[in-house]
């Protein structure tokens, strides 16, 4: 027998790819942090000698999930300016609160609230636009998540950087830091068209091309944004931003709520991506994401829960529950966004679209042993009668039990392994109280 670091066998398992597979009464071998086997249960236990062995045999495994879109730090604001409209919300409320109060404390105790929540909710992978990206890097290296910080650009002072060349700077330098780190990755971020002018963005394009990294962008958000741009230059920002050559493989468009059949077919042709945020979109009355016009043109869509200020949590699996539903009333089309296809955008879309679908987004011999473990023996997931249904219209968040990442036991039975809880939340109710006594004593 081979011994190897952990067996961990499960009622059933779903890879993601191959598509549309369950597998039943079957183990996953893992050894050195990377998946080594999936095979029957049986044959597993005949074939390998595991340092630890884990028993969930009322479980469902899954890939860890990826949220491809997060303003993690921005837990710390959650609840603060609800039920407003997009421009309102972010001009007379956000910003302003993040002129305040955005600080390295505040991003370093905002992420690890925002990781832990993740971490609890199934997600071993997330992408971040926000400042003091390395402190977001840095955080998310302890916890032992994997993380794609974003390298934000704005053409705008904040307490980040003074100009874009100043945002681009301190970009660069922190993708010079966390370089061949196992768990870390950048990326480009501009904030939007609308903040960032033609000069920055082509740098960024540049930049991105040398250092082969993606560009994580807000992009199409509302009808506003159109609007505004066709006034300033006579050009919907999708336009623009072809005729900067940036809509490329390597773009990550966030949103995408406002868009034509030919802007879809030439994004389609591009290699672009598209990451859906369907419960921030709701919330903000941003509009809808075409999801099913895009899937039909092969366009790779991930999801991603946007930041906690807009949605409220950072719930993946509600998410997919989101996507699924929106998709099939947007499209008026049931068989639109089916569960199987909801959670390869929660999982190896996502991974595709970072760039780490060699080694994350599926339960896959030889990639990183990234999984989620979920319970489905409560009562509000009976009678079971197909688990991959289950998991996107019935199950919670409260039952993931168990989250790896790279091998490590992040979560185990609910418990968080790298993370002082009791600690976070006594960080997060000083901020509300600096934060909340503030906001009444200014209304």
């Amino acid at each position: 027998m081979q011994t190897i670091d952990s067996l961990i066998h499960a009622s059933w398992i779903v890879p993601v790819e191959p598509e549309d597979t369950v597998y039943q009464d079957h183990s996953l071998a893992v050894n050195e942090g990377r998946i080594l086997d999936i095979l029957p249960t049986d044959t597993a236990r005949a074939r390998y000698s595991p340092l630890v062995e884990h028993e969930l045999d009322r479980h469902l495994l899954i890939p860890g999930l990826v949220n491809t879109h997060t303003h993690a730090s921005m837990s710390l604001l959650r609840g603060l300016a609800d039920d407003l409209p997009l421009d309102e919300w972010l001009n007379n409320h956000i910003w302003p609160a993040e002129s305040r109060w955005v600080n390295e404390e505040f991003v370093h105790d905002g992420t690890q609230l925002a990781i832990a929540e993740m971490l609890r909710s199934g997600t071993t992978c997330f992408n971040d636009m926000y400042f003091y990206p390395d402190v977001s890097a840095r955080v998310a290296a302890h916890a032992g998540i994997r993380a794609c910080v974003g390298l934000i650009v704005i053409d705008f002072p904040t307490v980040w950087a003074q100009d874009a060349d100043e945002y681009i700077s301190k970009g660069l330098a922190v993708h010079d830091r966390f370089r061949g780190d196992p768990l870390i990755r950048t990326l480009f971020a501009p904030h939007a068209p609308y903040t960032v002018s033609d000069k920055p963005l082509e740098h960024v394009r540049v930049l991105a091309d040398e250092l082969d990294v993606g560009i994580h962008m807000h992009v199409h958000e509302t009808r506003d944004e159109i609007d505004r741009a066709l006034e300033t230059s006579g050009k919907r920002p999708l336009q623009r931003l072809h005729e900067l050559g940036l809509v490329s493989p390597n773009l990550m468009a966030v949103h995408m709520t406002q868009l034509t059949e030919t802007e879809i077919v030439e994004f389609a042709a591009s290699g672009a991506h598209v990451v859906h945020c369907p419960e921030s979109n709701m919330k903000l009355a941003s509009g809808f994401c075409p999801v099913a016009a895009l899937t039909d043109a092969g366009i790779n869509v991930a999801l991603g829960t946007d930041g906690s200020a807009s949605n409220n949590d950072l719930d993946m699996l509600g998410e997919m529950r989101s996507a699924a539903l929106l998709g099939k009333a947007a499209s008026n089309d049931a068989s639109a966004v089916p569960a199987h296809a909801a959670l390869r955008m929660a999982t190896l879309n996502g991974a595709h679209a970072l760039g780490l679908a060699e080694e994350t987004g599926s339960l896959s011999a030889g990639k990183w042993a990234d999984i989620t473990a979920v319970r489905m023996d409560t009562l509000e997931s009976q009678p079971l009668y197909d688990p991959v249904s289950q998991l996107v219209y019935a199950c919670g968040r409260e039952q993931i039990t168990d989250v790896w990442v790279a091998g490590q036991h992040l979560l185990k039975e609910r418990r968080l392994t790298t993370l002082d809880d009791m600690e976070i939340l006594d960080r997060a109710h000083r901020w509300q109280t600096r934060i909340g006594s503030t906001n009444r004593l200014e209304s």
